[in-house]
C-alpha cells in the first residue's frame, strides 16, 4: 500500500492546470505574433503536424509531468508493508502419500484416487498458517520430497512434480512411515504428526509399518492413516514414467484395514476411510479442526520511504524537456 506522509503538499497540484493554462492557453502568454486580417476571406490558417510540432508537445507533457512528479516527491510517497510475524511455533507435518499403480483406479470422479489425493492435499494445505509440512511419496520405495517448510508454494510446486509408478510398483508403507518420521526427529514443536495416504497392502520395503509406528510413537509423532478406494473391480489407467508405456484394466483390491488401524492406534492418532472424494475432503477437514494450536502473531508494520525514486524520475523528465527545447529544437526562450 502506498502512502504520502505529508498529504497536504498535494494541495500544490492545483497549480499544475493553472500553470499549463498561462503557459499554453492564455492569449496574452506571448511568445505568438498575430496579425489582423480584415479584408482576407479565404481558409484560415492551421498549423500542419510536424516533426517539430511533436517534439515540442512531447517536451511539454515531460515538463508537467515532471512538476506533478515533484510535487509527489514533496509530498513524501512511501510504501507501507504489513507483516504477521508468528511468536508461537506451528505443528510440524508431514504428507507421505502412496503413489502405487493402484492409485490409478478412476473410483474418485471426476478422476482417479491419486488425483483426488493431490487436490485434497492442496486445499488442506492452502488453509494452514505457519506450520511446516513435509511431502513423502512412496510406492516400491520411499522418497523425501519436501522437507519440512512454511514455504507452501515450494511444497505445491512438489506436490504437483509427483507421478504415480516413479518409485516402483510396491506399496512400502513402513518405508513412508520410517521417512516421514525420520524427517520430524529434529522438530522442536510441540505437536508432530504424519498423515498417510494409501490404497494399498504393504508388499516392500525392509520396515515393518508397525515397526515405523512405535519408533514414530517414540518421537512423540502421531500417525493419522488415511485408507482409499474400495475393493470393487474399478477401471485403472496409468502411464509407466520410466517407458512411456499406458496400462489400461480393471484393479480389484483393498487397503489393509486392520493395519492402518492399528498403526494409528500405536502412534495415538486416529484411522479414517475415505471411500470417495467427499468423504476424503471431509476427512481432511476433520484433521485440520483437530490439529490445531493457539497461534499468537503480531503485526508489524514496515514503511519504505520512495521520494527519492520519485524525485529521480521527476528532474529526470524535466532535464529531457530543457534537452529537447534547447539542444534539439534550439529554442532561444
Amino acid at each position: 500500500m502506498w502512502v504520502f506522509e505529508h498529504p497536504g503538499v498535494l494541495a500544490l497540484l492545483i497549480l499544475v492546470p493553472v500553470g499549463i493554462y498561462f503557459r499554453h492557453a492564455a492569449k496574452s502568454r506571448g511568445g505568438v505574433i498575430r496579425y489582423p486580417f480584415r479584408i482576407w476571406r479565404g481558409n484560415g490558417y492551421y498549423s500542419r503536424m510536424n516533426l517539430t510540432r511533436i517534439l515540442f508537445t512531447v517536451a511539454s507533457v515531460s515538463f508537467w509531468v515532471g512538476a506533478v512528479g515533484i510535487i509527489l516527491a514533496l509530498a513524501g510517497p512511501a510504501q507501507v508493508k504489513r507483516e504477521r510475524v508468528y511468536l508461537s511455533r506451528g505443528i510440524d507435518m508431514m504428507i507421505v502419500l502412496d503413489e502405487s499403480p493402484s492409485m490409478a483406479a478412476q473410483d474418485f470422479v471426476p478422476g482417479n484416487r491419486f488425483e483426488t489425493a493431490r487436490d485434497v492435499i492442496r486445499r488442506f494445505v492452502e488453509k494452514r498458517e505457519n506450520d511446516p509440512i513435509g511431502l513423502v511419496s512412496f510406492s516400491k520405495e520411499a522418497a523425501l520430497r519436501v522437507p519440512p517448510t512454511v514455504d507452501y508454494s515450494q511444497l505445491l510446486a512438489g506436490l504437483d512434480d509427483l507421478s504415480i509408478m516413479s518409485l516402483g510398483d510396491g506399496t512400502a508403507i513402513g518405508m513412508g512411515i520410517a521417512l516421514g518420521a525420520l524427517h520430524l526427529s529434529s522438530s522442536t514443536a510441540s505437536q508432530k504428526i504424519i498423515i498417510l495416504l494409501t490404497d494399498g497392502k504393504n508388499n516392500s520395503g525392509e520396515i515393518l509399518p508397525e515397526t515405523a509406528a512405535r519408533v514414530a510413537a517414540q518421537m512423540g509423532i502421531r500417525i493419522y492413516a488415511i485408507g482409499i478406494g474400495n475393493d470393487r473391480p474399478t477401471p485403472l489407467e496409468f502411464t509407466d514414467p520410466r517407458t512411456g508405456q499406458v496400462y489400461r484394466g480393471s484393479f480389484e483390491g483393498g487397503f489393509d484395514e486392520a493395519l492402518l488401524q492399528k498403526i494409528a492406534s500405536i502412534s495415538g492418532g486416529a484411522y479414517f476411510y475415505a471411500g470417495t472424494s467427499g468423504t476424503l475432503e471431509a476427512v481432511f477437514r476433520a484433521i485440520d479442526s483437530i490439529e490445531t494450536v493457539e497461534k499468537r502473531v503480531r503485526i508489524e508494520v514496515k514503511t519504505t520511504p520512495r521520494y527519492r525514486e520519485v524525485l529521480l524520475l521527476a528532474l529526470g523528465l524535466i532535464l529531457f524537456d530543457f534537452v529537447l527545447r534547447k539542444l534539439i529544437l534550439r529554442e532561444v526562450l
